[in-house]
């Protein structure tokens, strides 16, 4: 069963004090418990002491007890105040009794050995259903006659065993008292400590899809609280820059997908209005198909994008040479490049061998340079270079077009970001979008900023093989 951060902080807290306030107690009672035992151990010995004279100091050696000459009822009604004395030899067997004993005191056989040898022992039992505490003193001490006999004076504990029953009642009723105290004391203060948080809780649930850009102010000045409420916000904008990132590229793809469904559609249209001859009619597929392909190039690039941003773009990992596959994307422009008359050097070193998806790889290069080939002007420069840094490859594709706007560098890879409206029916706005998803897929990253010549140039940094 879950339980409330506000009951676990005020029971947690209470237990603590509780626990605390328990070993005071204890500690008290035991302290007391052992101060009144010292006080009577002290009369007790000093009453041993008085009678163990009195037992030895006849010399024909008659022992008899120092006793006051009072009524049974008198002795009686000096209730804790009797001592009670016996002496024993050391076997075990009573020599002699105070006068108002009506029965043996409780011999402890292990405290009478203990005394015969000559030490002083102490023992606790019952004498007529009373508790009573006895000492057993060797009157070996004071004379020759007398070593096998042993003295035991007795003291009833009723009165200590009272006042340590009170002592403890009243002990338990300041645990009982302070643990409820202490409960309701943190109950309040927890609440007050806990309360912000459903403060802040509450201001979240308030915050929708449907109110961007709305924050969390509840004790954000308050420093406990002010690096969660920090925390949170930081969170919020997250999700605002998602949504807003979203939007726009659910706004741009539909825009990308109707401009070539809008253009088929209006050539199947045209073409079915009245009869035609078959030339116009393979005008209208060939126009048809090339918006189709264009559909289709959209369609898988998308579906890239989505593939990254869900974390399911799946490597099939392999030993690539990025040098061949460079070599290999600019034969296949080499139509393009030579209709625009653009002069390109390759620059790859004798080994740039690593572990990478063979297909992207492709695409990534394949867009790199298509891009460059599609804004340089007619009789420019591209430079594709491959170069080792470290554990990994750097590959630069430089070209000398019109390069890159300065506001608009730190969002060329945004998707259907497009620099130049110009080219826009010439691609999908994807392509620098894709290069970085597969870049950082691979552990890797791309930069693009604007070549000494004025052209754009774009570094990409792929490790040689993926780090776990």
């Amino acid at each position: 069963m879950r339980r409330s951060l506000r009951f676990e902080l005020a029971s947690r807290y209470a237990v603590a004090v509780a626990v605390g306030i328990a070993l005071v107690a204890a500690i008290g009672y035991l302290v007391l418990r052992a101060a009144l035992d010292r006080h009577i151990d002290a009369s007790l010995l000093s009453v041993a002491s008085v009678q163990a004279s009195s037992v030895t100091e006849d010399p024909t050696g008659t022992m008899r007890f120092h006793e006051w000459d009072m009524t049974a009822e008198e002795a009686l009604s000096l209730g804790d105040l009797n001592r009670y004395a016996q002496v024993w030899n050391e076997s075990g067997q009573s020599l002699l009794r105070s006068r108002y004993l009506t029965g043996d005191l409780p011999v402890d056989s292990t405290a009478l050995r203990k005394a015969a040898i000559g030490e002083l022992a102490w023992s606790e039992g019952s004498l007529d259903e009373q508790h009573v505490r006895s000492i057993f003193y060797p009157l070996g001490r004071l004379g020759a006659s007398h070593e096998r006999h042993i003295l035991q004076v007795a003291a009833p504990l009723s009165a200590r065993d009272r006042t340590m029953r009170t002592a403890g009642l009243f002990l338990l009723g300041i645990v009982v008292l302070v643990s409820v105290g202490s409960f309701l004391g943190s109950w309040w203060l927890a609440g007050k400590t806990v309360r912000p948080v459903h403060e802040i809780i509450a201001q979240a649930e308030r915050i929708s899809g449907g109110r961007p850009g709305e924050r969390i102010s509840a004790y954000a000045e308050t420093r406990e609280f002010e690096s969660l409420v920090q925390v949170l916000n930081m969170m919020l904008g997250r999700i605002d820059d998602a949504f807003e990132a979203q939007r726009r590229f659910t706004a741009d793809a539909s825009h990308e997908l109707r401009s070539p469904l809008t253009a088929l559609r209006g050539e199947l249209e045209l073409a079915l209005r009245r009869e035609r001859d078959p030339d116009e009619y393979r005008r209208v597929i060939d126009s048809s198909l090339e918006e189709a392909v264009r559909l289709s190039r959209l369609t898988e690039d998308l579906l890239a994008l989505a593939r990254s941003d869900a974390g399911v773009m799946t490597l099939r990992l392999e030993e690539v040479d990025l040098g061949e596959r460079l070599r290999v994307a600019v034969d296949r422009l080499q139509a393009r490049i030579e209709d625009k008359e653009l002069s390109v050097s390759v620059e790859v070193p004798p080994e740039a061998t690593g572990l990478y998806d063979a297909k992207l790889v492709d695409q990534l290069v394949w867009n790199l340079l298509d891009n460059a080939v599609k804004f340089s002007t007619p009789g420019g420069a591209i430079e594709a270079s491959i170069v080792p840094s470290g554990e990994a490859f750097v590959l630069t594709v430089a070209d000398t077009g019109p390069g890159i706007p300065e506001e608009a560098i730190r969002h060329i890879f945004d998707r259907f970001s497009r620099v130049d409206d110009a080219h826009a029916a010439e691609g999908t706005g994807l392509g620098l979008s894709i290069v970085q998803a597969i870049a950082e897929t691979h552990g890797g990253s791309v930069t693009a900023t604007n070549w000494d010549t004025g052209g754009a140039r774009f570094q990409v940094r792929l490790p040689r093989a993926i780090q776990p």
